[in-house]
């Protein structure tokens, strides 16, 4: 029989390193959560979320909504924030609508994305990030 080899001993089942770093959660659209989210892992969140979310790196689809503050390395926002945002880098796509204060060390605006709130530079201990970039569509 074609499948009937039994695993040998270096055998593992997939995910079952012990590396965080490859770790990747995905919130689908259709998926409500109630309750602060906090993950070693990389996040990419479609869904709604009532807490706080704390991770490495976000990425947030633009049917995703967060009614809760935001900490994380990196994050990648193309919906809708409710609460303050503290990131290493940001990055605000054009679909984005934050409501609420942002701190960041490395920010990137799309034209077309709305802050209601103050923006912090929080003046990282490394001098080579830049504090503001404005990122502009050319016509055609």
């Amino acid at each position: 029989m074609m499948f009937s080899k039994k695993p040998g001993p270096d055998a593992r089942p997939v995910g079952a390193g012990k590396s965080v770093a490859a770790t990747f959660s995905v919130l689908g659209a259709d998926l409500v959560v109630t309750g602060d989210i906090t993950a070693a892992a990389d996040l990419h969140i479609d869904g709604r979320i009532e807490g706080d979310v704390t991770c490495a790196s976000l990425v947030q689809g633009e049917s995703g909504t967060i009614h809760g503050a935001v900490r994380a390395q990196t994050a990648r926002l193309a919906g809708r924030v409710e609460g303050a945002i503290t990131v290493t880098q940001l990055v605000l796509l054009k679909s984005a609508r934050i409501h609420g204060d942002v701190t960041y060390d490395s920010l990137t605006i799309e034209q077309g994305a709305q802050v209601d709130g103050r923006l912090a530079y929080s003046h990282p201990t490394h001098d080579s990030v830049a504090p503001l970039a404005l990122v502009t569509q050319q016509p055609g």
